[in-house]
C-alpha cells in the first residue's frame, strides 16, 4: 500500500528525498511561457487566474495519473509509466487499451513540445544574441538554433537510459534555476526599488536553500547512476 511518508532506514534514504523533490519541481516549471501568454492577452488582469487554473489542472492530472497507475500496476509501477503498457495488463481488450494510451501520449507530446520548444528557442536566442534583431526576422539564425536544439534533444532522448534520470538532473539544475534562483536574483537586483528588506532576506534564503539542495541532489543522482553501473 502507498504510504504518506517514506521509510528512513539509513542516510541514503535521506538522499533519495533530494532526488525526488527536483522531479516535482520540474512538473511545475512553466515560468518561461508566462510572458508569451501574457503578450497574447487583451486583458492583462487574466494572467493570475490563468496561471492558477493551469496549476490546478496540472495538479489534478498528476494526481489522477499516479493514483490510477498505482491501482493498475501497484508496486510494479515504473518511473516511466508508459513502459508498463508493454505487456498484457490482464484486462479485457488489453492490447487496444495499450495502443490508446500510447497514441494519446504521442498526441500529448506532439501538442506540448512546440510550446515548450518555442520558449526554449526564444530564450536561448536572447541569451546568445542579446543585441541582434529578433529571431523571427533572421531565417539563418532561426534555422541554426532550431536544428542545433533538436539534435541535442533527440540525442539525449536516445542515450539517456531512464526518463527518471533526465527529470532528476533537469530538476536539480534548470528547474531550480528557473523556479527559485533566477526569481530571487531579480528581487535582489530590484531595478525599480520596490523590494522590501523582508523580500530580499527571503530571496537570499531561497538562493541558499536552492544551491544546497541542488548540490545534494546532483551528488545523490550521480552516485545512484554509478552504483547501478557497478551492480550491472
Amino acid at each position: 500500500m502507498p504510504k504518506l511518508f517514506p521509510e528512513i532506514d539509513d542516510l541514503s534514504s535521506v538522499w533519495k528525498l533530494f532526488t525526488a523533490v527536483p522531479v516535482l519541481v520540474t512538473a511545475y516549471i512553466c515560468h518561461y511561457n508566462v510572458h508569451s501568454i501574457d503578450n497574447e492577452l487583451e486583458d492583462k488582469t487574466q494572467t493570475k487566474p490563468i496561471v492558477r487554473t493551469s496549476l490546478a489542472l496540472c495538479s489534478s492530472v498528476y494526481i489522477a495519473t499516479s493514483f490510477f497507475a498505482y491501482l493498475l500496476f501497484g508496486d510494479g509501477t515504473l518511473d516511466d509509466v508508459l513502459a508498463n503498457f508493454d505487456s498484457n495488463l490482464g484486462i479485457p481488450f488489453s492490447s487496444v487499451f495499450n495502443d490508446v494510451v500510447r497514441v494519446s501520449y504521442a498526441a500529448h507530446v506532439m501538442l506540448v513540445f512546440p510550446i515548450v520548444f518555442f520558449a526554449l528557442r526564444l530564450n536561448l536566442d536572447g541569451l546568445l544574441f542579446p543585441t541582434s534583431r529578433h529571431i523571427s526576422y533572421d531565417n539563418k539564425r532561426f534555422t541554426i538554433i532550431t536544428i542545433s536544439l533538436l539534435v541535442v534533444i533527440y540525442t539525449a532522448a536516445i542515450f539517456i537510459p531512464s526518463i527518471w534520470d533526465a527529470f532528476q538532473f533537469t530538476g536539480a539544475t534548470a528547474a531550480v534555476l528557473i523556479g527559485f534562483i533566477f526569481p530571487a536574483m531579480v528581487i535582489l537586483r530590484d531595478p525599480y526599488g520596490i523590494a522590501t528588506k523582508r523580500d530580499k532576506i527571503l530571496a537570499v534564503t531561497m538562493i541558499v536553500l536552492a544551491v544546497v539542495s541542488n548540490s545534494v541532489a546532483l551528488y545523490s543522482d550521480a552516485m545512484n547512476i554509478f552504483r547501478r553501473k557497478e551492480v550491472a
